[in-house]
């Protein structure tokens, strides 16, 4: 074994912290299953009018799960799976996934250490309307939604955007506060002229030589931990040259590593270099990668391929991913996964101990 030590522990660590499942089957029943219900007539009114390997995790009580984005002890925004009240519907279930997302709010004692919600202390989910003809969720908050420093705004923005895009039928996301549609966020005036969504971006990292008029976003992956040691993903938001290839890029970008000073760590090692990316008709994304620090047929951490893996579904409209190592395209890693066959990005990741 050549690879670095860093690697090499975290990725043991971070086994239970994504399951990664094979093309048409999940540990955890598919994200589609839940149907988003057609939003109650009078709904609409309402809103006019105002791992550790051992141990117990938030996995393991039973129930669904709800993937939420709360602010960690960086100050990046990171997915936490939940259990959190399901209610009857899709709606119910996405107030719940809101709510925990509110500083020292109903759920606050579910969330892992270290972990907390951004959204202002006493807000509360007034009204939650599902447009499932045009993927869009219509969100209400109270008037308390508006008592965050504008440092912040941003922040906000994008942890209730990407806690209600983890919804495969939830593409836009529209806000109002206290009976209002707001055009533009309360204290910033961050822009709300067009419904969020995922070109928002999460964790932006900028770089000035960047001109974002002829750039696109990439979001991948990198691993941070808790100080109990339990590894999990962050995403992070950055700029590539527009018209490139985005899994390329992204790839690319993932191999430069994470910024100092971030609390990230890198997933790859410093000799990986990007090889090539094919697309094929049924669905499939194929990256092949190279890095002589592996021997041959050695099992390559699982944590540097569910990377690889959550990295490249990010940017790629195929659902399914494919890793080819070095050539060789059967690519196990230490979670015993074959990653040289197609896998499906999980619906279920960072499963941290509370």
């Amino acid at each position: 074994m050549k690879w670095n030590r860093q690697i090499r522990n975290s990725a043991m660590v971070s086994m239970l912290a994504l399951p990664i499942v094979l093309s048409g089957c999940s540990m955890f029943g598919t994200g589609s299953s839940s149907q988003i219900d057609p939003p109650p007539s009078d709904i609409e009114a309402q809103m006019m009018q105002g791992a550790g390997i051992d141990g117990q995790t938030s996995l393991t009580a039973g129930g669904a799960v709800s993937t939420v984005y709360l602010q960690n002890d960086h100050g990046l925004l990171a997915p936490v799976s939940l259990h959190l009240p399901q209610g009857e519907n899709a709606t119910a279930k996405t107030m719940a996934a809101l709510e925990a997302l509110v500083s020292e709010g109903t759920y606050a004692k579910l969330l892992p250490a270290g972990f907390k919600g951004v959204l202002p202390k006493g807000t509360e989910v007034k009204a939650v309307t599902l447009k499932p003809d045009e993927k869009l969720a219509v969100v209400e908050f109270s008037k308390e939604f508006a008592n965050y420093s504008a440092a912040d705004e941003r922040k906000i923005a994008e942890a209730l955007t990407w806690t209600l895009i983890d919804n495969p039928e939830i593409q836009n996301v529209q806000v109002w506060m206290d009976g209002a549609k707001l055009n533009e966020m309360p204290v910033g005036g961050m822009p709300l002229d067009r419904p969020l969504n995922r070109s928002l971006g999460i964790n932006l990292q900028l770089d000035n030589e960047i001109n974002l008029s002829q750039s696109s976003p990439v979001t991948i992956f990198f691993s941070a931990a808790t100080q109990e040691g339990t590894a999990y993903f962050v995403p992070v938001t950055r700029f590539v040259p527009y018209g490139s290839d985005l899994v390329a890029s992204a790839v690319d970008e993932l191999i430069k590593g994470p910024l100092k000073g971030d609390g990230l760590e890198n997933v790859v090692t410093q000799n990986t270099s990007f090889d090539g990316v094919e697309r094929s008709d049924n669905g499939v994304v194929t990256v092949s990668i190279e890095d002589d620090m592996f021997d041959p047929g050695e099992k390559l951490p699982a944590q540097m391929m569910q990377s690889l893996v959550l990295t490249v579904s990010e940017n790629s409209a195929q659902d399914k991913v494919r890793i080819w190592f070095n050539g060789e395209k059967e690519v196990f890693g230490t979670d015993n996964q074959d990653y040289g066959q197609p896998v499906l990005r999980p619906q279920v990741i960072n499963d941290i101990p509370l």
